[in-house]
């Protein structure tokens, strides 16, 4: 099969790019996103042109959360769920019931719509753990390795293989990659049917073993005020209703680029700074989607240790 042609974001103040019927229009191209590099707005919006095909079906049919940099990396951010008026009509929309109504968040289909996000200001990509035709039931749980005051990565890595091996004594699937910021996310893909809820349990029982087992490195407690120094938080409870964590090949306000890894190569030493936009397309170029088991059939029964508990 041929590869798909590169779509070219030109090196104009604006431009409106076509896709057959559709129409994109990109501003403020040549704004400085990261002053101290001189990258700018044009380039965010190419990289995730370029890296379209690898990070699109994890995008599909999943709500979107917006965190928009208006004044780029160094500025400040805001969160947005609704999906801004005007907008393209083809822009598809997932309603969900919050507190404060229902809330339409955009949803992210192909590269026309990754590329109006993008455009808006957002500089990586949150979307939910859930498929929006059941935002309750996610199908996939994780944990955010987040080192604390006194931690640094070599900690965070030697926690990742604490939460590895736990992991694969109950026979459960791991997918590591790079948060682009400062830890580490671990991922096990399951069959949809549990309710967040109860993906959250499940994820905090295996936080707190892990904290009991090594607490000269791990912590499971949530609250900064309580949580022992030196230590990395194993967070459970990021998989929480309505949270969300920045996914795969999304770019980091630091530069850096959220990369699925190997557990060789994390032994290896591998860490968040080789992950740039400069260098991340040639990495997929060369090993592909190491996350493409994640959206496939092999998915663990997660009932199967709820009803054991």
């Amino acid at each position: 099969m041929a590869a798909a042609k590169r779509v070219e974001i030109p090196n104009a103040p604006e431009a409106i790019l076509r896709f057959g019927t559709r129409e994109v229009r990109l501003t403020n191209l040549r704004k400085l996103f990261w002053k101290s590099r001189g990258i700018t707005k044009r380039d965010l919006l190419q990289f995730y042109a370029d890296v379209s095909r690898w990070l699109l079906p994890h995008l599909a049919d999943r709500a979107m959360v917006m965190k928009r940099y208006p004044n780029g990396a160094e500025g400040d951010f805001f969160y947005m769920k609704r999906a801004p008026a005007p907008r393209p009509d083809w822009i598809e929309i997932c309603d969900i019931l919050h507190n404060e109504g229902n809330v339409n968040f955009p949803i992210v289909q192909d590269l026309p719509s990754l590329l109006w996000l993008i455009n808006l200001g957002c500089i990586d990509l949150n979307p939910w753990y859930a498929r929006c035709d059941d935002t309750d039931r996610p199908d996939f749980l994780h944990f955010d390795l987040d080192p604390g005051p006194g931690a640094n990565f070599e900690k965070v890595r030697e926690v990742a293989f604490r939460v590895r091996d736990l992991l694969a004594a109950l026979k459960l699937p791991t997918y590591p990659k790079t948060t682009g910021s400062k830890g580490i996310h671990i991922y096990i893909p399951i069959v949809r049917g549990p309710r967040q809820k109860e993906v959250w349990a499940f994820a905090k029982t295996i936080a707190i073993e892990l904290e009991r087992r090594h607490p000269e490195v791990i912590t499971a407690e949530y609250r900064k005020v309580k949580r022992p120094h030196g230590r990395v938080l194993v967070d459970y409870n990021q998989n929480a209703w309505g949270r969300t964590l920045a996914s795969i090949y999304s770019v980091r306000p630091t530069g850096n680029v959220s990369m699925p890894v190997t557990w060789d190569e994390l032994e290896a030493g591998a860490r968040i700074e080789d992950f740039t936009m400069q260098n991340a397309v040639a990495r997929l170029k060369e090993v592909g989607d190491l996350w493409k088991p994640v959206l496939g059939k092999r998915r663990v029964d997660l009932y199967r240790f709820l009803k054991a508990a």
